[in-house]
């Protein structure tokens, strides 16, 4: 799998530091907005939904870091299928979470790429009236964005090139991988143009 690898795009260990950074900013926000209106942090009204299957990783890390009673209930959203890195559009896989009504609800997924994938879930979560809603991600991809949103929190903003690992994939495969990376044009030979990281949302 590494001859498949082109370059490193981002180390594990500059991830590992911003995903650090990413839990305490995100830490401090909630229990200052918390406190605001008189919860306590023990109280259940954090509710984190990782976007299924890409996010994986991320959200693995992410909610190890942040010392708060909070829940998490996960989405699945399709954006592409087959040897193809061209969005599809996003269709909702299953149900969101239920008993988002009053909570603060944290959106987290690997990439933003065309914003198609976030703005659908985000505006679903919305229709269920929670106290507030926050989209994290690992990646922002600003380049192909089609759709009115942007991350409260982004790891890092990369070029339009399709890369893959933490989690984010290739026709199902190189999501073991510590680092983000770029493929090598031989593995990715007859796949479609453009480039979304795992998917393309």
């Amino acid at each position: 799998m590494l001859q498949e690898i082109e370059r490193v795009l981002i180390g594990r260990d500059e991830i590992a530091e911003r995903v650090g950074e990413i839990a305490e900013r995100l830490a401090a926000d909630l229990k200052r907005e918390l406190e605001a209106e008189g919860s306590s942090e023990r109280e259940h009204r954090v509710v984190l939904v990782p976007i299924m299957t890409g996010s994986i990783v991320f959200v693995a890390d992410l909610i190890r870091r942040l010392p708060m009673k909070l829940s998490m209930g996960l989405v699945t959203v399709s954006s592409y299928a087959g040897e193809t890195m061209e969005s599809k559009g996003a269709h909702l896989r299953g149900d969101l979470p239920e008993g988002l009504e009053g909570k603060h609800v944290v959106l987290v997924d690997d990439i933003l790429d065309s914003g198609n994938t976030l703005y659908l879930v985000r505006s679903l979560v919305q229709e269920r009236s929670p106290a507030s809603v926050r989209v994290v991600v690992l990646l922002d991809k600003k380049e192909r964005r089609v759709m009115p949103i942007e991350p409260d929190y982004a790891g890092f903003e990369i070029p339009d090139e399709f890369v893959v690992g933490y989690g984010l994939d290739y026709n199902g495969y190189y999501r073991n991988l510590p680092d983000i990376a770029t493929l090598n044009p031989d593995a990715t030979a007859g796949a479609g143009s453009g480039g979304g990281g795992g998917a393309a949302v």
